[in-house]
């Protein structure tokens, strides 16, 4: 145990948080910073089935009871202050919300941290064990009865899956950067995310594997200096922690136990590679229909091939609830260590939990940044109305306004490898196609649902489609802005979407694709926000395989390649559809 005066946050003499604070607004009446911060340790929570449950409390050092924010995860809840800029470190800063009057409860969920049973990684029990950490918590002597929880990326996918339990003390949740269906995380339209996955089970298995002196020790306390010191912190704000998980090679490396590791890492990628009854277990969207406390979510714009389509998803699930805010952050908005949006999150738990008139309620419940304007935008509805304009791409590799013409192109897709010598020829065709637009007579924004209607033929009866848009600028350099993905053999859907872009469920069925037979793909690419500005042109890249390093790939995640070898044809009458606000919007 030990007791800390110093707060965190924007003020003078704080700790300087880094990242945005808010959505581009002030806020009244906000809790001050007043309280030292003590820590209990280790401390045990039992669960129903009698397992315990390993938590670091941090609670103001006075007198009283006062609201609790649980982040839960099955990262080391023992390094959420070490200031590292790492994907595992999205409690939130503990100095922070601690001085200013809430009880902040860090815990490990099974088989991580030393708590006890099998990590189920988002399954049935993991959301009863969520929903009797909420119960436990508001029981306590320094807990006044009210629960928020906090956390970004798997603390705030924690926060659904407690939501959708309906445990009765939890009052309000701050989930930025969520997943609400795992399958949407391991999978992208039918393509392992396995640059992801793979070194995130590997790490997991390793820092889960590592003791409590391990972590409570003197190497890392010298660590946690070093990186507290404000120069150095400083220089992590542009740091993307979760980026960082596809370069863990070296993690990889330690030896961690088998059993759940890469015993789940064998069910997501080998046994169930289709939606079924084990992804079903680890979809929480269904329940949220029945969830109506206040909900806080948001992401920022290059999260593309994570937590971005979540975002969407959970916001159209929670419709039904008055008491949904969502704010969209530009380049950098997400932070690690997590220290982003602190302020808009005390702003939200002071309403909700201590009753406090912040203004976090008013105006519109869509704020987002738009990159390319560097603005601050809002909406009242997701996403908001816009007129979808429709790019042809054509057989000359113009994206061209306007319906389609005749003519196509095609480019190669060498699967997982030919085998061929180092020293043969070089194949005639292009592993990538990319058409461009003629350069923009004005400013365009393009904000929300993208999707692409492509007409393709392949000598193969499977094959991947990656498109990426792109902004490219006057002087050439091209900027990522974002991507869609799709398995061809599971290009069926359920149900046609309502709207262009709108979320688009593979189907569970594989259906093998005719070879030669031009065949209709509808393609969503992942909702997002850009101004091209006049004079920049859009681009739009196709290939079958990302796994080479000169071809687009956000934050660094590609997919395990189809394995077919094939030629693919594009014919001139698939289109992209934009959504272009108009002037009034």
């Amino acid at each position: 145990m030990g007791t800390t005066v110093k707060s965190a946050g924007i003020g003078p003499g704080e700790r300087r948080l880094n990242g945005p604070q808010t959505t581009g607004r002030d806020y009244r009446q906000l809790s001050e910073p007043r309280f030292p911060m003590t820590t209990d340790e280790d401390v045990e929570i039992r669960v129903r089935d009698g397992s315990r449950l390993f938590a670091d409390v941090h609670r103001p050092d006075g007198q009283g009871r006062f609201p609790a924010l649980i982040s839960a995860s099955p990262y080391p809840r023992q390094i959420q202050n070490l200031g590292a800029p790492l994907g595992f470190i999205e409690a939130g800063a503990s100095d922070f919300f601690v001085p200013r009057g809430y009880v902040q409860v860090i815990v490990n969920l099974r088989s991580t941290g030393g708590s006890d049973g099998t990590f189920g990684f988002f399954d049935g029990q993991e959301r009863r064990d969520l929903h009797d950490i909420v119960e436990w918590a508001a029981a306590q002597p320094w807990c006044d009865g009210a629960v928020g929880m906090i956390g970004i990326s798997y603390f705030a996918m924690a926060q659904l899956e407690a939501a959708v339990e309906k445990p009765p003390h939890l009052k309000a949740i701050f989930p930025v950067a969520v997943t609400p269906d795992l399958y949407d995380a391991a999978y992208h339209h039918g393509l392992l995310n396995a640059s992801f996955d793979a070194p995130f089970m590997s790490a997991m298995g390793v820092t889960s594997g590592r003791s409590d002196a391990f972590w409570r020790g003197k190497l890392l306390a010298a660590v946690r200096h070093i990186l507290t010191e404000p120069p150095i912190h400083a220089r992590l704000a542009h740091m993307n922690g979760e980026a960082a998980v596809t370069g863990l090679k070296k993690v990889m490396r330690l030896h961690y136990d088998a059993v759940p590791w890469d015993e789940l890492f064998t069910q997501i990628a080998i046994e169930h590679q289709v939606r079924d009854a084990f992804w079903d277990d680890r979809n929480v969207l269904p329940g949220l229909a029945e969830v109506d406390i206040p909900v806080y979510l948001g992401c920022d714009w290059q999260n593309v091939p994570l937590h971005l389509p979540g975002t969407f998803t959970t916001w159209e699930a929670l419709q039904h609830n008055p008491n949904v805010r969502m704010g969209m952050l530009g380049e950098f908005g997400l932070t690690w260590p997590w220290e982003s949006l602190h302020v808009e999150a005390l702003a939200w738990f002071d309403h909700w939990l201590k009753g406090r008139d912040t203004g976090i309620m008013d105006g519109p419940p869509v704020r987002y940044f738009l990159p390319g304007l560097d603005e601050w935008r809002t909406a009242s509805t997701w996403p908001p109305p816009a007129e979808h304009r429709t790019f042809a791409l054509g057989a000359n590799g113009q994206l061209g306004a306007g319906p389609g013409t005749s003519g196509s192109r095609r480019y190669l897709c060498d699967g997982g490898g030919l085998n061929r010598l180092r020293n043969a020829n070089p194949f005639p065709l292009p592993g990538l196609l990319s058409w461009d637009s003629a350069p923009l007579d004005q400013d365009t924004d393009v904000v929300g649902e993208i999707e692409l209607r492509l007409r393709a033929s392949s000598t193969a009866t499977d094959t991947a489609w990656i498109a990426t848009l792109q902004d490219v600028a006057a002087d050439g350099s091209a900027t990522d802005v974002t991507a869609g993905y799709l398995r061809a053999s599971l290009r069926a859907v359920d149900e046609p979407a309502s709207r262009p872009g709108a979320p688009v469920l593979p189907c569970r069925d594989p259906r093998a694709v005719p070879i030669g037979t031009p065949v209709d793909y509808r393609i969503p690419l992942v909702p997002n926000a850009r101004r091209f500005q006049a004079g920049h042109r859009i681009r739009l890249v196709l290939t079958s395989d990302d796994q080479p390093a000169d071809r687009p790939a956000i934050m660094n995640f590609r997919h395990t390649p189809v394995g077919t070898s094939a030629i693919n044809e594009i014919f001139a009458d698939s289109q992209l559809l934009l959504p272009v606000l108009t002037r009034s919007s």
